[in-house]
């Protein structure tokens, strides 16, 4: 709205400055001639105020109606017809103030060709700078709704995605609540008021695009808790986080599916103690989180699944940041990784 403003007050100026100049052009070119300075204000002002109301016709019409085809004939025959209209007009009034004055209409019968030809050049200027306006303005606008349109389309895709890897999770909690329920209905209604908290702080977080990193970390510790009662004393974590780190943002409840699918291969097909080793460190203006878990090839085959987790976090990062190399997977001496950076700028300029 402002840049509108600013703009309009720039074409008004811009406007009336060339007007005021080159009304006095006009008064100073009669006036040595041999016109008298009444004469030459007159007409300067007369002849001017009109053919500026032509161009201001001109400009107002292709603001509503903006040929397509033909429009150079268009502008061609508009151009002809204003400049024509207008010498008739000029001359007409001109008459009527100086009919006595023979030198000036004398003047003014053989400028007539003159004034009509730079009449019909300014005129057609005013449409050829019209049209370039209004159809740049067009394409802008046609730009802005197409930008719109795929953000909607890609915001609508990331609340897919992120509301695809809630059931999963839940199905698995449910389960084994159920399992719970007849023998240790304790930690049963325990993990019912985990997983509560944990769906309840899910519905608050969607509305948020990112978060900072020691909040997405609270929240994941709830994912933990609940893991932990499933697994016992099978599933042990180390969390480290440097303080730089844990103040940089990232995308809300990003964290969950990776932890999910390192727990779902590290313990999975094993039955002792596995231990999840997340690290947090700001790197090159970017947050970098590495996810670790034990990692067996003979084993992991049939624990594949539906392959959602991983495919899910890297499609919606290459929505946010439109880049393949932000999840990197690689597993070494039966050791999985999977790191994900976050660059920093892409969530301070959704916040400028």
């Amino acid at each position: 709205m402002v840049r509108s403003i600013t703009k309009g007050s720039r074409f008004r100026v811009s406007f009336l400055s060339w007007w005021l100049v080159w009304s006095l052009l006009h008064g100073m070119v009669i006036n040595s001639y041999g016109a008298g300075v009444l004469q030459s204000t007159v007409d300067s002002i007369l002849c001017n105020l009109l053919l500026a109301a032509a161009c201001l016709l001109i400009a107002n019409n292709m603001k509503y109606y903006l040929p397509q085809q033909e429009r150079y004939w268009y502008m061609l025959i508009m151009g002809l017809v204003l400049s024509a209209l207008w010498l008739v007009i000029t001359r007409t009034i001109l008459k009527l103030f100086f009919h006595a004055d023979a030198t000036y209409m004398q003047l003014l019968a053989n400028s007539s060709a003159v004034r009509f030809m730079l009449s019909f050049l300014i005129v057609g200027c005013m449409a050829v700078m019209s049209q370039l306006w209004y159809t740049l303005q067009e394409q802008q606008e046609a730009n802005r709704r197409k930008e719109e349109a795929e953000q909607m389309t890609k915001d609508a895709e990331l609340l897919k995605l992120r509301q695809q890897l809630q059931p999963h999770f839940l199905f698995n909690s449910l389960n084994s609540i159920s399992a719970l329920a007849g023998s240790q209905p304790e930690k049963a209604r325990h993990m019912i008021q985990q997983l509560s908290d944990f769906l309840r702080g899910t519905l608050t977080r969607d509305e948020r695009q990112w978060v900072t990193l020691e909040d997405e970390f609270r929240h994941l510790q709830l994912y933990l808790d609940i893991e932990k009662v499933r697994f016992g004393q099978r599933l042990q974590t180390d969390i480290r986080v440097s303080e730089q780190a844990s103040k940089l943002h990232i995308p809300s409840l990003l964290l969950q599916p990776v932890v999910e699918n390192a727990i779902k291969f590290g313990l999975y097909d094993t039955t002792g103690e596995v231990l999840i080793t997340i690290t947090a460190l700001e790197k090159e203006d970017q947050l970098q989180v590495s996810i670790s878990n034990p990692f067996d090839e003979a084993t992991a085959v049939n624990t594949q699944g539906t392959g959602f987790g991983l495919a899910s976090i890297r499609r919606r990062l290459f929505l946010l940041f439109a880049r393949h190399d932000l999840l990197q997977a690689s597993g070494t001496d039966h050791i999985f990784t999977t790191t994900l950076l976050i660059p920093q700028y892409q969530y301070e300029s959704d916040h400028h």
